[in-house]
């Protein structure tokens, strides 16, 4: 159970993906305009790790070392159709909006890393958790960059106004670059909180 748990916990602060290992940067700046779009893809991320972790670890000691990478892309793809089909069926306009980042989600380095760090390597169990944990910790990262962008920018939140009516809003927080300048507040935060961790931890406070 131990083991479970931190191998789901290591994804939603130390190995956090898009802050620790900046893994999946494209589709992170690119839907992050909006809560409910980042949300969306997030979603769609956290099944597809799920469900190739699932398969790739139940699979693994039968698939051919030399080929594994091929093997990886057609489950991961197979998942992420499932993924696509749901979201034009049920949540057209998610989809519309998402367009080609979900199909995209194939060739996501966060997924296809996890598939050969750890799924290939370890049991089913275990991969659930890592699946789980690097899943939500991604898209609890996409969601608050979009909140960032959103509230500041735009002044709502899911498309409901937060800020009073007279609030301008920072209009450069909606577009790319500013999808930058507030990947790298939250990236210098984490850092700043990590080493008062660390300091704290090492004179025993």
């Amino acid at each position: 159970m131990s083991s479970f748990i931190r191998e789901f916990t290591k994804g939603l602060w130390k190995e956090v993906p898009p802050f620790r290992f900046v893994l999946g940067l494209c589709p992170t700046l690119a839907v992050t305009g909006h809560v409910s779009s980042a949300l969306g893809l997030g979603c769609g991320v956290i099944f597809v790790l799920l469900v190739s972790n699932v398969v790739i670890s139940a699979f693994r000691k039968f698939i051919p070392s030399k080929i594994r990478v091929p093997v990886f892309i057609v489950i991961i793809a197979s998942a992420v159709t499932i993924v696509e089909l749901t979201m034009e069926a049920y949540f057209y306009s998610l989809y519309r909006v998402l367009g080609i980042w979900i199909p995209l989600i194939v060739v996501n380095c966060l997924i296809l890393g996890r598939a050969e760090a750890f799924a290939r390597k370890n049991g089913i169990i275990l991969s659930i958790a890592d699946g789980l944990g690097m899943g939500l910790g991604y898209t609890l990262s996409i969601v608050s960059l979009a909140s960032l962008r959103e509230i500041l920018g735009a002044g709502t939140w899911f498309g409901i106004r937060v800020m009073p009516a007279s609030y301008i809003g920072f209009e450069l927080l909606q577009r790319p670059p500013g999808a930058f300048i507030c990947l790298g507040l939250i990236l210098a935060l984490m850092n700043f909180i990590s080493l008062k961790l660390e300091k704290n931890e090492g004179c025993g406070c």
